[in-house]
């Protein structure tokens, strides 16, 4: 970016500041640098510790005389993350790191903590105010410094010391803590320059605490080094509140940590005021950060993970220390817990926007296998079976957070299975269509691409993923770093990342910076319609109508449940244009070989089938990419991608298929010939069975083959066994050969009539109103096939050689 584009941004961005928002960074920017000439002077930061009275002293998740009880019980239920807790202390003692998705990081006998090792970046030792953390060149990925800095694994260094009684862990602690102290002077370095971090870091060091609690070889100066330190930090947090430059789960996190400073140091004379200002963070984040569905504001289900996290500890730590617990804030926190454990139903949850990398507690718990671990303790804190049969079992923060009552809650609680109704989740955008038993789930993103200028969020409008038996087949490819020498960042946040359709090569928004989007698209759901055999979604977003000829994408998304999804996407305009369509395969699905793209999990019990109307014109490749199930971890993954180019509008249509066994004989998918360019049909057939959809604008008498209608979707199919079904959405009638099957007294937002064995059951948004129905064996469905299209090059469109990931 020029210089003189960074000075306009710059000004335009200080026009749009209010009066508090300018008034609050001036102080923040007046306080920085006071605090810099204190430093340089030789002044200290004095810390003013005060006797707390006789007040009762404050309660911490556990009591030292749990911990042993604690450790037992760990050793009894989770012996292998026991085990590995004990390894990963080994290797923390030897200064080799996991961190984020880096693995056995060597920090060498003098551990660097302003370093990338990763990209062997150090970060300059000046004020915090004047370290560039998002610079690459200047700082490295400063996310892999700031997570060695975080100091959750002094953590991890306790717990080993207390399962094993070793006190080489405690020894160790304390000899990082003198040198990380000696290396990071207030308020010098990159391990200051995020408040959030500071946070983080308090948090560890409470944390460490309590676990060491009669620790015998703890250094007789320790009580009062923690307090001071923790002081400064306090301090350091209120002053640099991230209230204006991230108003997200950066100002949540500050102000959970100013609350636990606060509630468990009551020796600090500044203890009171952050305890009822970090609660009162907490409250306000709650009702600003979480609409009325529950899905965190960003955009991003690990940020929604993320955020509940630190809900739930303030939330128990403030019942523990008798803080007034609002009525709205445990409403806020069980919805936050109900959106999780809709999207968990299927099996692990999609991964829609940034991936942070980071967690609360254990920072291990960073892959998506552990995106439910809070419905764990949510269960036992709202009673909920659902989320105890979601969660899969108890985790080992649960037993840290709620110890031995909250396990027997928890292992006295009856699981319930959770609904298997498709649920929409309106103000987020996510629209989730379940099955019988939730065995299968499919999830659509028409939502907004995220908060203000969607820093989390990605370019992925009407993207979808989607389960089955608890398996990824539609995943989303993760975000993999967020700063860094290459164009990666952007790649991953790209359209082209994600299971929807890209127009001229271009990302539905344009990348600004790291963490902003210019050109924002406006995405809506049309029609979100769910009954007793299908769900019927219909979306739009004009991400495209930047271009110099404007072009919509609609996307319909048609579930037969316990059967398939098909997928019809449109693109709407005028003009050539170059298109796109991405679909992401789970890792593990490896192509059959053959000429259908039909993909097998490594057992061949289960799969998964993209199948396409024949002879549509779209060239087809098998791209072998990669996905990143972590920060900083690649691992390769398989895509399929369809491009054509095409004169507008322009339609596709996919029949996704999970498929069982061998699933030799797929069918094939018909496009039905049609003379009105308003009406569309397909016709999907296969053994002992056959199945048609039809798409029309609705409020208008139509036809297509055998087919008369005023109806803006049907479906007609036989299944095997016989079973027939009739569906039609926001129509009066069905005509069949012309003959009127069914009719109502006016325009009903669904009807579906299902015919087994002879006998016809009716299920309907307005039973009332259907006036009369004729048995479906009379139904006369044959038709056309419109004639095959010729394959369209490509290789001379602009653009067309951007594969994306």
């Amino acid at each position: 970016m020029s210089p003189e584009k960074t000075r306009k941004d710059r000004w335009a961005r200080l026009a749009s500041m209010g009066s508090d928002e300018l008034l609050d960074r001036c102080r923040q920017y007046a306080s920085a640098r006071a605090d810099a000439l204190r430093q340089r002077l030789g002044l200290r930061f004095p810390i003013q510790v005060r006797d707390p009275g006789s007040q009762s002293p404050p309660q911490f998740f556990f009591a030292s005389a749990d911990i042993s009880s604690i450790c037992h019980l760990l050793e009894q239920r989770f012996p292998r993350e026991t085990a590995d807790i004990v390894q990963r202390a080994e290797r923390i003692c030897q200064h080799r790191f996991d961190l984020l998705g880096y693995e056995d990081l060597d920090y060498g006998r003098d551990i660097d903590w302003h370093c990338d090792r990763v990209h062997a970046r150090r970060a300059p030792r000046k004020s915090f105010h004047r370290v560039r953390f998002l610079d690459f060149a200047e700082a490295g990925d400063v996310k892999i410094t700031w997570e060695l800095n975080r100091h959750q694994h002094f953590v991890t260094l306790a717990k080993a010391y207390r399962l094993t009684g070793d006190e080489k862990f405690a020894v160790e602690i304390f000899r990082q803590w003198k040198h990380w102290h000696t290396e990071n002077p207030y308020p010098v370095g990159v391990n200051w320059a995020s408040t959030l971090e500071v946070a983080f870091r308090s948090l560890s060091w409470l944390w460490t605490y309590f676990l060491l609690a009669d620790c015998l070889v703890a250094p007789h100066e320790f009580h009062c080094e923690w307090l001071e330190s923790l002081g400064i930090s306090g301090r350091h947090i209120e002053r640099y509140l991230s209230t204006y430059f991230s108003p997200n789960t950066h100002l949540l996190g500050e102000g959970v940590a100013l609350f636990f400073i606060g509630t468990l140091c009551p020796e600090l004379r500044s203890a009171q005021r952050w305890k009822r200002r970090g609660w009162e963070i907490v409250l306000q984040e709650a009702h600003r950060q979480v609409p009325a569905d529950g899905m965190h504001f960003e955009q991003s289900i690990y940020y929604h993970v993320y955020a509940l996290d630190l809900f739930l500890h303030a939330r128990i730590l403030a019942s523990l220390n008798g803080t007034v617990i609002p009525p709205g804030f445990d409403r806020t926190t069980e919805k936050m817990l109900e959106a999780l454990c809709w999207l968990g139903r299927a099996g692990v949850p999609p991964r829609f926007g940034d991936d942070d990398g980071g967690r609360l507690f254990n920072p291990q718990r960073n892959r998506t296998e552990h995106m439910l671990d809070p419905l764990a303790t949510g269960s036992v804190l709202f009673g909920r079976g659902d989320f105890k049969e979601v969660a899969g079992g108890i985790r080992e923060e649960t037993v840290w957070l709620l110890v031995s009552k909250g396990v027997a809650v928890f292992d006295n609680l009856v699981s319930a299975e959770p609904p298997s109704i498709s649920v929409g989740l309106g103000v987020s955008g996510l629209y989730l269509m379940a099955e019988a038993g939730a065995q299968r789930q499919l999830v659509i993103d028409a939502g907004p691409q995220g908060a203000a200028t969607a820093g989390h969020g990605h370019a992925d409008a009407l993207s979808i993923c989607a389960n089955s038996n608890g398996r990824a087949l539609l995943i989303d490819p993760g975000t993999y770093e967020y700063v860094g020498n290459s164009s990666e960042r952007d790649e991953f946040r790209g359209t082209a990342s994600h299971n929807t359709m890209r127009v001229d090569g271009k990302d539905q928004a344009d990348p600004k910076a790291p963490f902003a989007w210019a050109n924002l698209p406006k995405t809506r759901s049309d029609l979100w319609i769910t009954g007793e055999q299908f769900d019927l979604f219909t979306g739009t977003h004009e991400g495209y109508s930047r271009l110099p000829e404007p072009v919509v994408h609609r996307r319909w998304v048609f579930s037969l449940k316990s059967h398939f999804w098909l997928v019809r996407d449109l693109a709407a305009g005028t003009g050539q244009h170059y298109l796109d369509l991405f679909w992401h395969l789970a890792p593990d699905l490896v192509p059959r070989g053959s000429a259908d793209l039909v993909f097998d999990f490594p057992d061949q019990r289960n799969g998964f089938s993209l199948l396409t109307t024949e002879g549509n014109g779209w060239n087809c490749e098998i791209l072998h990419k990669v996905w990143s199930p972590a920060y900083g971890r690649k691992e390769p993954s398989t895509v399929a991608r369809f491009r054509t180019v095409a004169t507008l509008p322009a339609e596709f249509v996919t029949l996704l298929l999970p498929t069982q066994g061998s699933a030799a004989n797929l069918g094939k998918l018909e496009k039905m010939k049609s003379t009105h360019a308003s009406v569309s049909g397909y016709r999907y057939e296969a053994p002992d069975q056959e199945h048609y959809f039809l798409f029309a604008a609705s409020g208008r008498v139509w036809s297509l083959g055998p087919w008369t209608s005023d109806a803006e979707f049907v479906y007609f199919g036989t299944n095997p066994g016989g079973v027939r079904t009739l569906i039609f959405c926001n129509g009066s009638f069905v005509e069949s050969g012309g003959q009127r099957v069914v009719s109502c007294t006016r325009a009903i937002e669904r009807c579906e009539l299902v015919e087994t064995n002879g006998r016809t059951e009716l299920f309907s948004s307005d039973s009332k109103s259907v006036r009369e129905t004729l048995p479906l064996d009379s139904i006369t469905a044959e038709c056309e096939a419109a004639p095959v299209a010729s394959s369209v090059p490509v290789s001379s469109v602009p653009g067309s050689g951007q594969t994306g990931v």
